[in-house]
């Protein structure tokens, strides 16, 4: 009997209970190696043997070498539990232990970030200008050289811990003495930050030949809010046909030059119509269950198989036309953790997801805030407070919200904006001119929803009260204006009665 083991992280207990259940069916033995209780690949009836073990490389191998005394093992799939067997990979390699789909080599190119660099290069595949700064200086020389803003951040780091975006040498100083250390052992990654692009999500499976396209995935709020904290549409709402096309060549490209056997993703900026690659995941991604459920296309069951030998054309996979639309949105535990800001940013803060379907984006949104536990209202007054950037933005979202029936009100510069436009607007303080204020209205119940984009830390700063307050009372809030766009098209689709109620297995019929 060939035993085929799996090293599991969390996030991924999808991905892993599915291959097991997909090659047991085809005649492996599996083997489970994972130490959280709270999983589903812990169950005693997932896999054929379980060792709740420790994920380090000693234990792995230790288990290895236990279960080759009982018939030969085809070898250790790594790429569906996250970053946690990546790490140990390499070890479990150079001990003699075949790592099956996507080499270590392959891995270890994508994730280094010179080689990586090397390899867009080649590809002729553009990349937001970086470089890597292991001193204090070195991180001023590079950042006056890239300009602000600039996404800064420690390496060696999971769901952007530490990382901020950057917008003057003021706050770049505050983060080198304040936030990180930086030294050659523990040097800081400098990117260009990419203003008003589209965020792409590609999730993606390779033979190590063809390609097939899983999911391309937009995300609803801009570029530079943690892929993992933002809300994204599947298929994409407002991409040009000739950008997704351009997507799904470099995506090819990739895939094909590191030599992906199994998953691949991909995340992507669009500004204007410039494609940039931001990461690339020779692996299972935490949208995998997302684009599986959306497109009715049993992914893990093909990538594991095509690790272990078969290719894409073994497959008949089903290239249907989806008439619907899913949305993904992230849960948060902001109301267990008081004093916490609940502004969106490049650190993950997420802790869960849900998904909306429906066969418009307002009803698949809406259906992603009632799975999340936000009540929109479908009447009252909207507060809109906006940085200067985002005030052309706003205002047909204002004009949608008071053709629903809403009314506005917003704080000295929005509301002069939206005035301006024809939008009956009501002038309210902001919490630092004094009494009564937004936040008193909010106290007051005068105020249904919260539409409050900020930036630089003054703003932010100035602007947290509004926030918390939002949040302790249960009041829905939007900190993107592509968010506020979101939720406008989810109060009408609601108030039309558009929510209709199917079975997911329904879609696909």
């Amino acid at each position: 009997m060939q035993h085929t083991a799996y090293i599991q992280g969390i996030e991924f207990d999808y991905c892993c209970v599915h291959a097991a259940y997909s090659l047991s069916d085809v005649g492996y033995e599996t083997i489970m190696i994972n130490c959280n209780p709270e999983t589903v690949s812990t169950d005693y009836d997932t896999s054929n043997k379980l060792y709740f073990e420790p994920l380090t490389h000693e234990d792995v191998i230790s288990i290895i070498e236990k279960e080759s005394k009982n018939g030969n093992v085809l070898g250790v799939i790594v790429q569906l539990g996250g970053q946690t067997p990546l790490k140990i990979a390499s070890n479990l390699e150079k001990a003699g232990i075949k790592i099956l789909g996507t080499s270590v080599k392959a891995i270890d190119l994508a994730e280094d970030r010179k080689n990586f660099k090397n390899l867009l290069k080649k590809l002729k595949l553009n990349q937001p200008l970086n470089d890597v700064a292991s001193s204090k200086n070195e991180a001023i020389k590079i950042t006056n050289k890239i300009g602000f803003p600039v996404v800064i951040r420690p390496s060696y780091v999971l769901g952007g811990r530490a990382m901020e975006i950057v917008h003057n040498n003021e706050q770049l100083l505050r983060y080198i003495n304040d936030a990180v250390k930086v030294s050659g052992n523990n040097p800081v990654l400098i990117d260009s930050f990419l203003k008003n692009a589209i965020e792409v999500d590609v999730d993606a499976i390779c033979d190590g030949n063809d390609t097939f396209i899983a999911g391309i995935m937009e995300h609803i709020e801009e570029a530079g809010i943690h892929s993992g904290d933002s809300a994204c549409a599947l298929p994409p709402q407002t991409l040009e046909k000739k950008i997704i096309n351009k997507i799904i060549l470099q995506t090819k490209k990739l895939a094909k030059e590191l030599n992906v056997i199994g998953f691949i993703n991909i995340q992507f900026a669009v500004q204007s119509d410039k494609i940039f690659i931001l990461e690339v995941n020779p692996r299972g991604s935490r949208t995998i269950p997302f684009v599986a459920k959306s497109t009715g296309i049993p992914l893990v069951k093909l990538a594991s198989q095509i690790m272990t030998g078969k290719k894409l054309s073994d497959f008949r996979i089903s290239h249907h036309k989806i008439n619907h639309i899913s949305v993904k949105e992230a849960v948060f535990p902001f109301a267990r953790f008081p004093g916490t800001d609940v502004i969106l940013g490049p650190e993950m803060k997420s802790t869960g997801e849900v998904m909306g379907i429906g066969s418009t984006f307002g009803e698949a949104f809406a259906k992603s805030q009632l799975g999340a536990g936000i009540n929109l209202p479908l009447e009252g007054q909207v507060f809109i407070s906006i940085k200067d950037d985002d005030k052309k933005n706003i205002i047909p979202i204002a004009k949608n919200l008071e053709s629903l029936g809403f009314k506005i009100c917003a704080t000295f510069g929005t509301a002069k904006t939206l005035n301006n436009n024809s939008i009956n607007t009501k002038y309210v303080k902001k919490v630092i001119e004094g009494r009564p204020n937004a936040v008193d209205a909010m106290l007051s119940k005068e105020i249904q929803l919260v539409i409050n984009t900020a930036e630089g830390t003054n703003s932010i700063k100035d602007s947290f009260s509004l926030r918390q307050t939002a949040l302790l009372n249960k009041i829905p809030y939007y900190t993107t204006v592509q968010g506020a766009k979101a939720a406008t098209l989810a109060i009408k689709s609601i108030k039309n009665k558009n929510l209709g109620i199917k079975s997911l297995q329904s879609y696909f019929e």
